[in-house]
C-alpha cells in the first residue's frame, strides 16, 4: 500500500499540538471567510504567505493560505478529508505538496497527489486546480533534487492531462550553471525570499488572475450571450 494515499495527521513531534491547532484555525477560517482561491500544502506555501509578494499580489485576490511546515502528502490529504475545504466555494485551489516525502518514490508521490486531487473533486466538482511544480532544494546538487526533478517530469506528463488541472512550472531559474542555489532566492536553500517568491510564483499569479476573470465573465453572461 502506498503510504502517500493513506490520510494521517502529522506526528506531534514537539508535544504541543501545534499542527492540530493550525488545522482547527483553518476550519474556523472556512466558516468565517469567502475565498476565491485557497492555497493548500506544505512549507513552501506557508512561507509564501509571509512575504511582501503575497501581500501585494495574492491577498487582493481573496486568497486563504492553508500551508503547514513539514506537511507531507498524507497529512494534507487528512486535512482535506477532515474539513479544510468544506463550507467554502473557491474558484481555484492551488496545491503544492510532496517535497517533504523523502522516503517515497516519485511514482508514490504522484499517486498521492492524484489522490488529493480526486478528494478535492469529491467536494468541489468544478473547481480549477493549479499544481505548481516542486522547487529544487539544497545549496549544492543532492539526491532530493534528483527525486524532485523526476516528480516534476511525471507531473507535467500525467497530472496536466486531468480535467481542469493546470501544472505550472515554478522551478526554473534557481539552479545556477555550477549547480548551486543562491541564498538570495532561498534564504535557507529551501524557503523562498521575497525575490525568490516573485521568480517562482509570478506565473501562478498570472494564471489565477486569468481564471478568476474568466469565471467572472461567465457569471455575467446571459443565456442569449
Amino acid at each position: 500500500m502506498n503510504p502517500c494515499t493513506l490520510p494521517v495527521p502529522a506526528e506531534d513531534r514537539d508535544g504541543d499540538q501545534r499542527w492540530m491547532s493550525i488545522h482547527q484555525r483553518f476550519l474556523s477560517e472556512t466558516r468565517e471567510k469567502d475565498p476565491d482561491v485557497i492555497f493548500i500544502g506544505d512549507s513552501i506555501l506557508q512561507a509564501l504567505q509571509h512575504t511582501d509578494y503575497w501581500n501585494e499580489l495574492f491577498a487582493p485576490l481573496h486568497c486563504l493560505n492553508f500551508g503547514i511546515h513539514w506537511d507531507q502528502i498524507q497529512n494534507v490529504l487528512w486535512r482535506i478529508k477532515n474539513g479544510e475545504l468544506d463550507n467554502v466555494q473557491p474558484k481555484v485551489i492551488v496545491l503544492h505538496v510532496g517535497t517533504n516525502n523523502y522516503s517515497n518514490t516519485p511514482e508514490q508521490i504522484i499517486e498521492g497527489i492524484i489522490e488529493i486531487i480526486d478528494t478535492i473533486r469529491e467536494k468541489h466538482r468544478d473547481v480549477y486546480i493549479v499544481v505548481p511544480t516542486l522547487l529544487p532544494r539544497g545549496h549544492n546538487p543532492n539526491p532530493l533534487r534528483d527525486r524532485i526533478s523526476q516528480v516534476n517530469e511525471i507531473l507535467k506528463n500525467k497530472i496536466s492531462t486531468l480535467n481542469k488541472v493546470e501544472v505550472v512550472e515554478i522551478d526554473k531559474g534557481f539552479v545556477h550553471v555550477d549547480g548551486t542555489i543562491s541564498h538570495h532566492d532561498m534564504y535557507d536553500y529551501l524557503l523562498l525570499t521575497n525575490a525568490g517568491s516573485k521568480k517562482a510564483f509570478e506565473p501562478v499569479h498570472e494564471l489565477l488572475v486569468q481564471l478568476i476573470n474568466e469565471g467572472e465573465t461567465e457569471k455575467d453572461l446571459t443565456p442569449s450571450e
